[in-house]
């Protein structure tokens, strides 16, 4: 089974790929496929330019092609999870794979900010107003290389809310990965 995850900044995709990678999921990131293409360019990891870097990307490749090249490079995998999938585009490239499953993580905007404030990750935004403006322009894309968080959510096969404590996400987690029943 492949799954994709998509969700705001903060909502929780990363304990959700930590989650399925101590449960035998590789893991990837569509923001791999960026880091690589800024390290040849010799600019700086940051959140700002991973954003710059992925629009460049798809402007010149298509609106797909960081899932295409995750998709290609990954083929063989059979328990894969990806993080950051942004696009529609993204989300059909890799529903070529019949076992593709796109997982939303989804928060309140509350909850994601004090988390994000608590995490203190570099390039996170330190106020309120950055926080929103930043998510705003991430939600609806003005063209094919942008993001389009809000379009990317309505094709999830799975949407999980992660407003609660870290026990209620893994219960969810574990609905997840358990067996269907016959």
């Amino acid at each position: 089974m492949w799954f994709g995850l998509t969700g705001r900044n903060a909502s929780g995709k990363t304990t959700v790929v930590d989650w399925l990678v101590d449960n035998g999921y590789v893991s990837t990131s569509c923001s791999d496929s960026i880091r690589a293409h800024l390290k040849t360019q010799g600019k700086e990891i940051n959140r700002d330019n991973l954003i710059a870097g992925g629009r460049e990307l798809r402007a010149a490749h298509g609106p797909a092609i960081l899932a295409e090249m995750l998709r290609d490079a990954n083929g063989d995998a059979e328990n894969l999870v990806i993080d950051s999938i942004r696009t529609p585009a993204e989300v059909e490239a890799l529903r070529k794979r019949p076992d593709f499953r796109l997982i939303e993580v989804r928060a309140s905007r509350e909850v994601r900010w004090n988390r994000l404030q608590s995490r203190g990750r570099d390039g996170d935004p330190t106020d309120w107003d950055t926080f929103v403006a930043q998510e705003e322009s991430e939600l609806v894309a003005a063209d094919d290389s942008g993001q389009a968080l809000d379009a990317t959510a309505e094709l999830a096969d799975i949407v999980i809310i992660n407003d609660n404590d870290s026990d209620s996400l893994q219960e969810s987690l574990e609905l997840l990965l358990r067996p269907a029943e016959s």
